[in-house]
């Protein structure tokens, strides 16, 4: 058995799937996307085909580790996303040859069902409340918002007091037995979000993510020693090397993202590193189908799994959703908060390729938007 070919689809809302077929018609699906940079990861998705193409799909690791490595230059956000989604297609392809879930090739369950959470509440969060009731009403026992949009690099009282009240309002909507994260979204400098997460502390949010910007990690144990809330960030990190100042700053929550940090091999190493460090995974996941069914897989299989985010309503979600491009929607029915565990071979979902194809390209790239503050200098999103 060999690999026949890579075909790669941008399709909306802004996801970008692709296809390793084999040469005795086993099709495997990865989903490698950058947010908004999807037409740069599919350039070098087909770069790194060039290294798949008549090659045994089996040789999973081995085709990792030259992906990964064979180029001088290595790693960042668009190298790894590629990587990313290739590695998931190998691994569904593994799984429906050996006729088993992937989760059974990384050691088998290690639980029956996966929590998940929804989003409320957009960019800029407003009606929380209802928002809040929706996700409850759809069955979900957990949500995640933003503490707030543009955000001036000290906040004033007011603004402090706006992100309180909003979190006040989703606390009450969920009660006590229910859970709510606030994501700063690397929106705060490091003496904003140590001012505002002490305020939150008696809401007791499961956690507050990304509380500073990535290349600012070297300052997040600063806001851990301020505050008892648990502290989450991981999204924009894409190896273990990345990870391990993190954790060794003393995070409570590591969030790689399957489509980004390298895909399952890598997701699962990073899983096993943050064990070591008494650290809770919970995949980061605001993209499709494919993307979702690999965190699934993962956190079927990790022992220190938290919480998987999953995109379903979520405000990017423009023209599409989700199941819009499974043939088997039903794999991702939300009952009592919980994902059932996939049960199927491979990544455990039918992708409806007619759908994929009719879409491809349908529609403009993609793009995060550019705030400004009122001074007229860049904002972060």
């Amino acid at each position: 058995m060999k690999i026949a070919r890579v075909e790669t689809f941008a399709v909306p809302p802004r996801w970008l799937l692709c296809r390793v077929e084999t040469d005795d018609g086993v099709v495997g699906w990865g989903e490698p996307v950058v947010e908004g940079r999807a037409s740069t990861v599919r350039t070098a998705v087909h770069e790194l085909a060039e290294l798949l193409v008549g090659r045994d799909p089996m040789r999973i690791e081995d085709h990792w580790q030259t992906m990964a490595k064979a180029s001088f230059y290595r790693g960042g956000p668009v190298l790894s996303s590629a990587v990313a989604g290739l590695d998931q297609a190998l691994w569904d392809i593994a799984g429906q040859v050996l006729g088993v879930p992937v989760h059974v090739m990384l050691g088998g369950p290690v639980r029956d069902r996966v929590r998940c959470y929804g989003w409320v509440g957009g960019d800029e969060p407003g009606q929380i409340a209802e928002a809040v009731a929706e996700r409850v009403e759809a069955g979900f026992t957990a949500v995640k918002m933003n503490a707030a949009g543009r955000t001036d690099p000290l906040s004033t009282p007011r603004a402090v007091a706006e992100i309180v009240r909003r979190a006040e309002a989703a606390r009450a909507a969920l009660g006590p037995d229910r859970d709510f994260a606030v994501d700063f979204h690397g929106r705060f400098t490091t003496a904003n979000a140590r001012r505002v997460v002490e305020h939150l502390a008696p809401l007791h949010p499961l956690f507050v993510e990304e509380p500073v910007l990535p290349e600012h990690t070297h300052r997040i144990g600063d806001v851990v020693a301020a505050t008892t809330v648990p502290i989450a960030t991981g999204e924009r990190l894409f190896s273990r090397a990345e990870m391990l100042p993190a954790l060794q700053a003393g995070i409570a929550v590591l969030q790689p993202d399957l489509s980004h940090a390298g895909g399952i091999s890598e997701v699962r190493r990073i899983a096993a590193l943050a064990e070591t460090f008494d650290v809770l995974l919970a995949p980061h996941c605001p993209l499709g189908p494919v993307a979702l069914a690999a965190g699934m897989q993962i956190a079927c299989c990790v022992p220190n799994f938290l919480i998987q985010e999953q995109s379903i309503g979520i405000h990017y979600n423009r023209g599409a959703e989700v199941l819009d491009y499974l043939v088997d929607p039903e794999v991702f029915t939300v009952a009592d908060g919980y994902l059932p565990r996939p049960l199927r071979p491979g990544l455990g979902i039918t992708v409806d390729e007619r759908a994929v194809r009719a879409a491809d390209g349908s529609v403009p790239d993609w793009r995060g938007p550019v705030w400004r503050h009122p001074d007229g200098s860049f904002a972060e999103w």
